[in-house]
This record gives structure tokens, sequence and C-alpha cells, in this order.
């Protein structure tokens, strides 16, 4: 059997549930708390267990943008996050949206190749997004300072 076909997204009702996993992709519980019910949430699971999250929120009516998508470690690297970009592009795409933007710090190196292998084309450059953070992120021996946005055209 398909690893893919092991995984399934549900819409989330009780967000605060998963506030543990959405801090593994944001520390900042804070800043957490300020989008955790903005958007559409889905729990990730993988043959029935639950082992991740992704929040989704919209800038207008073509423009939706991954907020936070965590996976559990033990998890990462099986094609999980693979799927859920393919769920998402599917889902909205079908909800009539043009594009889909996913932020990530420019100190997250990992994630360049990820979103790019996905199909994500470099798009935008938020100066100073995590400077307003209580404290200094590190990544990689770099200071997160700048977010670095990827766009996914939907081509509806």
């Amino acid at each position: 059997m398909n690893l893919l076909n092991k995984i399934t997204l549900e819409k989330v009702t009780n967000r605060n549930d998963l506030l543990d996993y959405l801090l593994m992709a944001d520390e900042v519980e804070a800043i957490v708390l300020e989008y955790i019910n903005e958007g559409e949430m889905f729990e990730v699971f993988y043959e029935g267990q639950s082992v991740g999250v992704c929040l989704f929120t919209f800038h207008d009516q073509q423009t939706a943008e991954i907020k936070n998508i965590a996976i559990l470690e033990d998890y990462r690297g099986l094609g999980i996050g693979r799927k859920i970009i393919q769920s998402a592009v599917t889902y909205y795409k079908e909800k009539g949206f043009q594009q889909l933007l996913v932020g990530t710090a420019n100190s997250s190196i990992g994630n360049f190749a990820f979103y790019q292998k996905a199909g994500f084309r470099f798009y935008d450059i938020r100066k100073n997004f995590f400077l307003t953070y209580p404290e200094p992120i590190f990544e990689n021996g770099i200071r997160a300072m700048d977010m670095i946005v990827f766009q996914l055209p939907l081509g509806n």
C-alpha cells in the first residue's frame, strides 16, 4: 500500500487542543495565539494516529496561505508534508483560489528546499518580520530576521 494513502486530514473544531503542534513550527505561544482561530485548520493523521497540523489563512478570495504546518519529528521525511500540500492545492483550487503562499524564516534552509521541491517559487520578502518576536531565533547558525514568502500558482 502506498504511504500517502495512509494519510488523512480532518478539519479541527477545538484548535487549542493542537497548540503543542503549532508551537513546533512557531515557538512563540503569544504569536500563535494571535492567529490560532483564523482560517481553516486540519489535523494530520497517519494510520489513524495524530501526527501533525496545518493551518491555512486567507488574504482575500484568491490567496490562501499556509500559516503553520507541523509534523511530529518521527514522521518527517515520509512524504506527509508533500501530501498536505497536494491536498491543499486540490482543495483550494476547487474553492476558486488562484495561489497558495507560505512564509518561512531566512534561516530555515531546509524549508527552502522543501517548498521548492513542492513547486513553490520565491515571491516576496517581509523584512524584519522576526525582529518583532520577543527573543531572537537562530537556526543553522543564522538569526531569523526576514520572512521569505514562496508562491504556488493554482492555475484556475
